[in-house]
């Protein structure tokens, strides 16, 4: 296991074998945790994503939660999800898988998802973002076809210690450049990365839905769509993306 590090993501380090959510874990300690303590589980047993989904969680992935503090403007903290992705995509690459992001809160690889994002907080007091990453563990049956893993794309099993080292590297730079307020750094890199760019998609709210070219991230982190009837922007939240 990993050894404290010394910038801010990963300075405190909690292992579980077992629990319901990293997540739920971290906010029932995040008022009197330092930030940047990251909680790290071998197994979920209710791992989630986005409106509640659960989110399967078995021995062999990267099931983890980062307790975070920043002193930011609340409009900012939506772009949160934007750093775990980067830091995801970033780490992959270390070990020769190119990804991209899936706008809001995925990365995928060989057009498949190998991770998932969620943040979720108390508004003045902490954010916690927490990332699961396809690392070592199967695949539920029937998720074959829209799933993958670092193991199914390199053909042989990656150390995890390996794995937690490069994220926690990753998202230490890209925190850091936020707290700097180094917005237009990580709009743009999102940018660079967001497959969904250029793509015709429809997006759900489980009300209405829109369709249209997704052609632009801007600054709030909103994804912009050209439809018939002109530019909609699109803010993170409780949406669904799929591609037309």
């Amino acid at each position: 296991m990993l050894n404290p590090r010394k910038g801010i993501i990963g300075k405190k380090i909690i292992y579980l074998r077992e629990v319901s959510s990293t997540n739920d874990y971290a906010k029932s300690i995040a008022s009197e945790t330092p930030e940047g303590t990251v909680v790290v589980a071998e197994r979920q047993t209710r791992g989630r994503g986005r409106r509640d989904r659960e989110w399967a969680s078995p021995e062999g992935g990267l099931w983890m939660s980062v307790i975070l503090k920043p002193r930011t403007r609340t409009a900012d903290i939506p772009k949160i999800v934007f750093i775990g992705a980067l830091a995801v995509v970033d780490a992959l690459s270390e070990f020769g898988i190119e990804a991209g992001i899936k706008w809001p809160n995925d990365v995928w690889a060989n057009g498949k998802k190998i991770c998932g994002i969620l943040t979720e907080g108390r508004l003045g007091e902490f954010v916690i973002l927490g990332i699961g990453l396809n690392v070592n563990n199967e695949i539920p049956p029937g998720l074959e076809e829209t799933a993958t893993s670092m193991k199914l794309l390199l053909g042989r099993e990656v150390s995890l210690d390996g794995v937690l080292q490069a994220l926690l590297k990753n998202l230490d730079r890209w925190y850091g450049l936020f707290l700097k307020g180094r917005m237009d750094a990580i709009l743009s890199a999102v940018k660079e990365r967001c497959f969904v760019l250029g793509r015709n998609v429809k997006i759900t709210d489980g009300k209405m839905e829109m369709v249209g070219m997704a052609v632009d991230i801007e600054g709030e982190g909103a994804l912009v769509l050209e439809t018939p009837g002109g530019r909609i922007r699109v803010f993170y939240g409780d949406v669904s993306l799929r591609f037309e």
